[in-house]
């Protein structure tokens, strides 16, 4: 079955939310809708439909002009096997002494690295990100430097594979959180595939708005591999629940958004211990 998608942009949120519910009312109707911010600071908003059927392109023009928006871009997508595809392209991550892995490669895990399996068919959070991958890293720092977290927090967990890496090298109380259950479902899968049920506590959350959250703390790690501004939303709480001396690994951040959330955190007393960036994405490494 044919895949059809109709892409376009304009400014502002509540323009792109209201083009978005338009989309709904076409004829044939998409099977989704998604309205997406740019993260670059520019204010421009992305907005897109999926459809099995060929979309009403003068349908999606009157839209367009109607919310002040540019021309959809429809395009149809090649009849693929994505998992399959996955698989192919998605190749083991080392990143310092952790290996991220597919159960497709399970033959290639070197002995003297720690292992973190996760599904080709869950692949954000996989540590082919470069958001991910730099958290492995800043984690395998604090390591050589022999630093030790008894209580560990992955806030928007995801695939919760940073929760596993640190559930891997300590015995410590941590908990992942994410403000979407379906992502609590997967962790929570992906924690079983790893024979770590039970290692880590995962817990639907908006930030730290979680008792578990609250009552575990002050944590002496937290990660929040999120976006530019949830981490900045989140300075003040970050700074209530870490321990003085603790440390929090921050990620999402394109390289031209890091020093705006370095000060930001220097203003709530958490300060820069070290930057990392991979490709267009800044991992930060902070202590308060």
């Amino acid at each position: 079955m044919p895949t059809f998608t109709a892409l376009t942009t304009l400014t502002g949120k509540s323009a792109a939310e209201a083009l978005g519910e338009g989309m709904e009312h076409l004829i044939p109707e998409p099977t989704g809708v998604g309205v997406f911010e740019v993260e670059d600071g520019s204010g421009i908003w992305e907005v897109g439909g999926y459809f099995t059927e060929t979309p009403d392109q003068a349908g999606l023009a009157l839209l367009a002009t109607m919310h002040g928006a540019k021309p959809f871009a429809v395009s149809e997508l090649p009849e693929t096997d994505w998992v399959a595809h996955v698989r192919r392209e998605l190749a083991p991550v080392e990143a310092g002494r952790f290996f991220v892995f597919g159960s497709h490669d399970a033959d290639k895990l070197p002995s003297d690295k720690i292992p973190l399996l996760i599904e080709a068919a869950m692949a954000f959070g996989t540590g082919h990100h470069g958001t991910t991958l730099g958290c492995l890293l800043a984690l395998d720092h604090l390591l050589n430097e022999g630093f030790t977290g008894a209580k560990v927090a992955d806030i928007g967990c995801g695939t919760a594979v940073l929760a596993m890496a640190a559930a891997r090298v300590w015995d410590a109380t941590i908990v992942a959180s994410d403000i979407d259950q379906v992502a609590v479902d997967v962790a929570e899968a992906n924690l079983k595939a790893n024979d770590m049920a039970g290692a880590v506590a995962c817990v639907e959350a908006a930030g730290f708005d979680h008792d578990l959250l609250r009552e575990t703390a002050p944590f002496d790690l937290i990660f929040a591999n999120i976006l530019k501004g949830p981490l900045i939303a989140l300075s003040p709480d970050m700074a209530a629940h870490l321990r003085p001396g603790g440390y929090a690994i921050l990620s999402g951040i394109l390289n031209e958004q890091a020093d705006e959330v370095i000060d930001v955190y220097a203003q709530n007393g958490i300060n820069l211990a070290q930057k990392n960036q991979i490709g267009e994405w800044t991992t930060l490494l902070l202590q308060k």
